[in-house]
């Protein structure tokens, strides 16, 4: 049974399709436990060409896609969830959307009462961040490292840390109680993108997931499960 731990990986705000798949689709094996499609530069029939495209990848890989922001595309396309923010409608909302075999998470910026809304409300996990400074969102506000054990500890679900992250800081992050690391930059402009996940892969297999998480409950219920890397040698 796959945990729900590991590179959460989000996609760039590419226009070009092609460029997109051709990025994403190398590194699905490689150690990635989530994708997140997120295109704030594309329109809505291009965002819903994009994200039936990567769900086709994500299927064949065995990788759950989450669809950032937009419940009725995420069920549309029978994507494996919805992340939602503050401005993005109840949970509940985009739980009736997606339905009850969804992944469906929520980002709580800097707020632990959010996150423990969200969790009563039914997330499947919660996100905090901005973490670092972000090249994303560099005016994003900033989540303290301790945010993630509180709610690691306290909520018992994962926990994903968001902004600015990269491989050099990942280790902080896992130690403080992140489940997942969710990724953009430091992945896709790194000079070899394939061997970045793996070095995120290798980060969290140091780190033993908190038995009380409920990632093998998740992973079960959405149907979906990575398959084993290829050796990147």
């Amino acid at each position: 049974m796959t945990e729900l731990r590991g590179l959460y990986l989000v996609t760039p705000d590419w226009t070009d399709t092609r460029r997109l798949l051709n990025a994403v689709a190398p590194l699905l094996d490689a150690g990635v436990a989530l994708l997140q499609y997120r295109n704030k530069l594309a329109d809505a029939k291009l965002r819903l060409s994009q994200a039936a495209a990567l769900a086709d990848c994500c299927r064949s890989a065995g990788v759950p896609l989450i669809i950032n922001d937009d419940p009725a595309l995420a069920a549309r396309i029978k994507a494996a969830g919805v992340h939602v923010g503050r401005d993005d409608g109840d949970l509940a909302a985009a739980r009736a959307a997606v339905g009850p075999a969804a992944i469906v998470g929520a980002t709580c910026y800097n707020d632990y009462d959010r996150a423990a809304a969200m969790a009563a409300a039914g997330a499947d996990y919660v996100a905090f961040g901005a973490m670092y400074v972000s090249p994303t969102k560099p005016n994003a506000v900033r989540a303290p490292l301790e945010l993630l054990r509180r709610a690691h500890d306290e909520l018992s679900l994962p926990v994903a840390a968001i902004g600015g992250i990269t491989i050099d800081n990942a280790p902080a992050l896992i130690a403080s109680g992140a489940d997942l690391l969710a990724v953009i930059s430091d992945v896709f402009s790194a000079p070899d993108p394939r061997a970045r996940v793996v070095q995120y892969r290798c980060a969290f297999e140091q780190t033993v997931c908190n038995p009380g998480c409920r990632t093998d409950r998740l992973m079960q219920r959405s149907g979906t499960a990575p398959k084993e890397p290829r050796n990147s040698s």
